[in-house]
């Protein structure tokens, strides 16, 4: 009986351990990559086109596409990937909006882009409404 219980405790310890580790490593990442999108949209949001620097854009959102894309690898073990697909899409698709100059389309997909990865923020969130 002893035994049984030491094992049933040590797993969930490990699970609680593993759940604890996996929502500490999402919430950095989506931190990061919240916060490079909201730089972008300040850039993004000055007045005149002609103020806007093309050139920081660009590095950002190349920054941002080379950060999740090492971070997707981790990710991809616990997350669906269909959610971190539609990230990398939506990056993707502001990468191409940027590049064209579409600075309207650009804020749509990188309002599309934070809503996705707070999607998943809670998603992966430990609560009784992920539970059940």
């Amino acid at each position: 009986m002893t035994k049984e219980l030491v094992i049933s405790v040590i797993i969930i310890v490990v699970i609680i351990a593993g759940d604890i580790f996996t929502t500490k490593y999402t919430n950095k990442s989506i931190e990061i990559a919240t916060q490079s999108l909201s730089e972008i949209r300040k850039e993004m949001e000055k007045e005149n086109e002609e103020d806007i620097n093309k050139d920081k854009l660009k590095e950002q959102i190349r920054e941002i596409r080379n950060d999740w894309n090492e971070r997707h690898k981790k990710l991809a073990i616990y997350i669906e990937h269909d959610e971190l697909e539609k990230i990398e899409t939506n990056l993707a698709s502001l990468n191409g909006y940027l590049d064209m100059e579409e600075y309207g389309d650009s804020m749509a997909q990188l309002d599309a882009s934070v809503y996705v990865l707070e999607h998943i923020k809670n998603k992966t969130t430990l609560s009784l409404i992920n539970i059940f």
